[in-house]
Order: C-alpha cells, then sequence, then structure tokens
C-alpha cells in the first residue's frame, strides 16, 4: 500500500474489541453484545446498522485477536508514515439501550433486506445525534482507542447516514445532527476531522438536495470534514455540488460491488477524472482514493488508479498500456499489445453509467418461474430497483426477465482472448499473464452461459423439449468446463476462503462458526425461509472453482430437471418446488465441512486453448 503511494488508510480491524469496553461502562452486559455484534463474515454491515447478530455471536477469543492484530496494523502503518483513520460512534447502539437509558432519544430503523423481519437480526436502534448520550457515547470510543493505541491519529470516520435516511428533510434538523456528531468527535480528540462517505448524496439522491447537503456539510467548520467522493469513477458528486459546497473531497473510485469476479473498467475515466477535478475552477479537491467492496481481481484497473496520485497530466490510455503489459508480463509481445487494445477499448471502456455487479446467470441465477416473463427476452433496457438495497440502483433489466450488464461486443473480446491464447508458447510462464488468460477465458465463457441460459428459456416457452435438454446440458457444460479451467490458477479456488477463514478460531465451535460465515457471504448471504430465498442471495457471488461446481452447478441442475419435467407432465413449472428443494440444498452446503483444494491444477493455457477450440473454433 505505501509503495503504491497510499497514506491514509481505514483501519477498523478490532473495533468490537473496543466497543465492547465502551459499553460496558455504560452497563451493557457480554449477552447483550452477543446479540448486537455481526459475525466475523458481516462486520462491516453490523457496524453500519443494517443489522445486528447475524452471523455471530463473536467470542471473546475473537474480540481479543482482533485487537492484537490491529495494533500491529497500527503500528505498521506508522512505521510506513501512514495517517490511520479510525472508526467513530455513528449512533448505533444495542437494544438494551432503551432500557438502560429510557428518556434518551432512540429510534428503531426499518427493515433491511430481511425476508420476513426476524427481529434477531432485523431492525437496529439508532441513538439520536442530538441526544447528549449520542457525545457521552461518542467521545467515551474515541478516548479509549487513543488508551488502546495512542494519539496516533486525528482523522475519524463516521456515516451516520449512510443507507439511513434522517427523520426530517428540514435543514436546521440536520445541521444540528451533524454539528452533534462532530462535537462527539472532537471532545474525544481536540484536533478531530470527520471524514465522510459522500455515498448518500448519490444513493439517495431524493432527499439530499442543495439545502440538506449544505446543511450536513457545513454543520462543522471547514476544514474539520473531509468527503469521499465514492463513486467519482462514474457518477462524480462534485460536479454537481459546486465541489461539495466548498468542502475539501477526495476523489475516489469505486469499481467493485460484492467483490465479484467480473471484468470490468472505466480506463478514460480514471486517467481522466482526478486531473480534471483538480484543475477545475474553485477545486476543493485533496486527494484521490479507491473505496471498492472487492479487490482481488482487475489488476490493470487498481495500477492505473493508483498512479493518479502521482500525475498531474491525463493518461493516454493506449500508450500507458504497452508500458503496462510489459511490466506485467516481463517482455513486450506484439500479439499482447493488440490485445490489451480490444481490451481498452471493450471490457475496459464502459460508458453506460450503470454500477457493475456481476449478475450472469450462472452466479445469479434467476429466482424466478419461465412463465412469469415474456418470451421475446426484449433486450431493451430500463432502470429499476432490482431489490430493495441501494447498492442494486441502476440495474439493467429486459421487460421482466433480470439482464446481465453487458456493455461491449463479446465478438470483439474474444477476438482479444485469442491473441493471448496465441502470445501463450512465449508468456505462459508468467503467473500474470495465466492469471489473465484465465480471466479473460471464464469471462467469454460465461457471457456466452448467459445467450446458453436464454436458449433454453426460449425453448421452453415454444415447449420445445428437444432445444430445452440441448442448452440446458451446454449450460451445465459450461459451469463444469469454467470450474476446470479455474482450478488452473490459485486465484480461482474456493479452497483459501474457506481455510483462512477456519484458521482464524482457536476452538471447534469457532472454526465451524467462521466456516459457515465465510460459506454464507459468497452464497445465500442473509436469512432465509423454506420457499423465499434471501433478497441478498449471490451479492457476494464467486467464480472460484469449487463454488461452480459443488453450488451453482447442483442449482442449476435442480432448476432444469424440473423444467423439463414441467413440459413432459404438461403442467406449470413449480417454482414453490424448486425453491424448497434449492433452498435445503443451500442451508446444507452452508453447513457443511468438506474440503476444497487449496493448490492450483492443471495447464491453465492448455485448458483455455482446449475450450476456445470447444466453443469458439
Amino acid at each position: 500500500m505505501a509503495l503504491q503511494g497510499i497514506n491514509l488508510p481505514l483501519a477498523f480491524t478490532g473495533q468490537e474489541a473496543i466497543w465492547q469496553k465502551v459499553f460496558k461502562s455504560f452497563n451493557v452486559t457480554d449477552s447483550d453484545l452477543d446479540e448486537f455484534f455481526g459475525g466475523p463474515a458481516f462486520l462491516a454491515w453490523a457496524r453500519m446498522g443494517n443489522l445486528h447478530a447475524w452471523g455471530g455471536p463473536l467470542s471473546q477469543n475473537w474480540l481479543d485477536q482482533q485487537l492484537a492484530l490491529q495494533k500491529k496494523i497500527l503500528s505498521r502503518m506508522i512505521e510506513l508514515g501512514m495517517i490511520p483513520v479510525l472508526p467513530s460512534f455513528s449512533g448505533n447502539v444495542p437494544v438494551v439501550f432503551r432500557k438502560l437509558f429510557p428518556s434518551a432519544s432512540i429510534t428503531r430503523l426499518g427493515d433491511w433486506n430481511t425476508v420476513d423481519a426476524d427481529p434477531r437480526w432485523c431492525c437496529t436502534y439508532i441513538l439520536d445525534p442530538s441526544d447528549a448520550l449520542f457525545i457521552d457515547v461518542g467521545q467515551a470510543f474515541i478516548k479509549q482507542q487513543i488508551k488502546e493505541y495512542g494519539d496516533i491519529t486525528s482523522i475519524y470516520n463516521c456515516d451516520t447516514f449512510n443507507e439511513n435516511t434522517p427523520p426530517t428533510n428540514e435543514a436546521a434538523y440536520i445541521s444540528s445532527l451533524g454539528s452533534a456528531i462532530y462535537e462527539a468527535m472532537s471532545r474525544g480528540n481536540k484536533d478531530a476531522v470527520w471524514l465522510m462517505q459522500g455515498w448518500l448524496f448519490y444513493s439517495d439522491a431524493a432527499f439530499w438536495k442543495e439545502p440538506q447537503m449544505k446543511a450536513l456539510l457545513h454543520s462543522v467548520p471547514i476544514g474539520k470534514m473531509m468527503v469521499l467522493d465514492l463513486f467519482a469513477d462514474v457518477k462524480p458528486i462534485w460536479q454537481m455540488s459546486s465541489q461539495f459546497y466548498g468542502v475539501p473531497y477526495i476523489w475516489c473510485m469505486l469499481h467493485n460491488f460484492g467483490g465479484n469476479i467480473e471484468m470490468y473498467g472505466v480506463l478514460d475515466s480514471i486517467s481522466s477524472g482526478p486531473i480534471d477535478a483538480r484543475t477545475s475552477y474553485n477545486s476543493t479537491m485533496v486527494g484521490v482514493g479507491m473505496c471498492m467492496e472487492g479487490i482481488e481481481h482487475n489488476p490493470v484497473v487498481f495500477d492505473l488508479m493508483s498512479e493518479m496520485a502521482f500525475r498531474s497530466q491525463k493518461v493516454k490510455v493506449e500508450d500507458w498500456l504497452k508500458t503496462y503489459s510489459y511490466r506485467r508480463y516481463g517482455q513486450s509481445n506484439v500479439e499482447i499489445q493488440k490485445a490489451w487494445g480490444i481490451l481498452y477499448h471493450t471490457i475496459y471502456n464502459c460508458t453506460d453509467g450503470i454500477a457493475d455487479h456481476n449478475k450472469d446467470y450462472i452466479v445469479e441465477f434467476p429466482d424466478m418461474s419461465p412463465s412469469s416473463f415474456s418470451s421475446q427476452f426484449s433486450k431493451q433496457r430500463s432502470t429499476s430497483l432490482a431489490r430493495k438495497h441501494p447498492r442494486f440502483f441502476l440495474s439493467e433489466v429486459s421487460a421482466s426477465l433480470p439482464q446481465p450488464h453487458l456493455w461491449y461486443s463479446t465478438k470483439e473480446a474474444v477476438k482479444a482472448l485469442e491473441l493471448f491464447i496465441n502470445a501463450g508458447n512465449d508468456l505462459s510462464k508468467s503467473p500474470t499473464f495465466r492469471y489473465d488468460l484465465v480471466d479473460q477465458t471464464r469471462q467469454a465463457l460465461s457471457k456466452l452461459a448467459n445467450k446458453v441460459y436464454l436458449d433454453a428459456m426460449n425453448s421452453y416457452q415454444k415447449n420445445d423439449s428437444s432445444g430445452l435438454n440441448f442448452h440446458t446440458k451446454k449450460f451445465l457444460e459450461l459451469i463444469v468446463d469454467i470450474d476446470t479451467l479455474l482450478a488452473s490458477d490459485d486465484n480461482f479456488l474456493l479452497g483459501p476462503w474457506l481455510e483462512s477463514a477456519k484458521s482464524l478460531g482457536m476452538t471447534e465451535d469457532e472454526r465451524t462458526q467462521y466456516e459457515w460465515n465465510a460459506r454464507t457471504q459468497v452464497t445465500m448471504w442473509y436469512d432465509v425461509t423454506k420457499t423465499e430465498q434471501s433478497k441478498l442471495h449471490d451479492y457476494a457471488n464467486k467464480f472460484w472453482s469449487g463454488l461452480l461446481k459443488s453450488y451453482y452447478l447442483p442449482r442449476a441442475s435442480k432448476y432444469f430437471a424440473r423444467l423439463s419435467r414441467s413440459l413432459q407432465e404438461n403442467r406449470s413449472f413449480q417454482l414453490e418446488e424448486w425453491r424448497l428443494d434449492w433452498i435445503s440444498y443451500s442451508n446444507e452446503w452452508q453447513s457443511a465441512k468438506d474440503l476444497y483444494p487449496v493448490k492450483a491444477t492443471g495447464d491453465a493455457l492448455a485448458i483455455s486453448r482446449s475450450l476456445f477450440a470447444k466453443y469458439f473454433g
């Protein structure tokens, strides 16, 4: 991170241990906290007040272990000249606060994506920033961090209104809330600077108009707040807010949702956006940043974005890519340069303004009956909220069947893949080349699978049993083939994810819990009933060998088997029966303990060549 110029990193690890000490000083018990803290794979959403207890409880081993890790992280950050950003109090409190402080202004938030509003994890509680207790808790948290870590920073993050709308749009009220939040920080550290995500101004734009934005942004002295223009690579807020109305901000690239594996990028925006912002009239931009939900993908995007902190001029991407490919593979190659030229103008040139979230049918199988959508499979795009979650703004859908995001010519992308394969004899010893080759082959096959899925649905609509069987077989075969491909590179394996989770456990119960957390996050994600999947199922989907064969393949197989049977028996597709079967299987998979490889097997180049010949030759 330091070598890439990162000097203001978030340092959120171990905060639950700090909260345990703070809340105990307010007479909250360990059992109360068991119902408050989220599990290891869901900490971020528990911290934001979206949920509570899901995946928990957190053991004392976990709390102690994470606090010790945080101290090592902070020590290293400071050694490297970085300024850590520590968390602060956003108002999220355990439910027991209502009993302990009956006169306090505490609001129960609405449901956030549960299936049936189960109170075990639904509907968290927010202490009103205008309540005097808010300042008491807030400064206690800051002071406890200083006691544990020392006086190492003055930058604190707080996002009280992130996906939580204030109860009124009155500017005076919003300003008072902002002032109270800052007062809690500054009482704990007189030099405190508030670092705030600007995501709310995008995700809840209907609420945050100019008066409301100004009220919040100007509720603290200028210079005591910095805003992260979180989605500036696609939806920059600085342009429509007069540079955040004079408040310093950081131009950020979001890029990824859910840690999904999909080749995607907006290289032109990254190569010019920060320069445009910095050189614009009355610019208040003070830096660049990266705020992705996942990072193990699209290295070209992160490589270029990291450079923008050091550049004063716009980057000529085509020329930059020639240098990049040489650095990445260790030698120059004409075919590779041609391939990257194609990738630049296709996969890495998304200009449609859609927030990319991988919805390829293999990894996010539609949870619907084929009789509920049109046989025409309209290509028309419309903007809708596919799910009640701000992360799903600007999702691409057809008339009724969700359509995976596609912004480029797949034929051109296949040409780039062929050029990569042709360069394989010269470059196959390079691990970075093999990674890119596997990723491109995966992407091409996954997009092909989307078409095959639609062909299968079309056959069903036409009562074409033989066509349905043909396309079903091809779709399932693609899943198996992609799994084999992914198994040839260490970066696309399920095994390391599960083993790393288990390795954190100090008891058998902890190892079981942590594995369940790891399995659940990348599959069903949240709660279910017997016949209703989680509203966030597949949010964090992954193209990982092991996950395709053991999870995505059985799901599609069960669905298509029932689809075929419905044609044979001349009856409607029984969606609820499939859901009952599938959800039961998913529950078992999430709780299973079977092992998966942690080392790659197979020749990536040979497999890519074989699959290219099979599907595109």
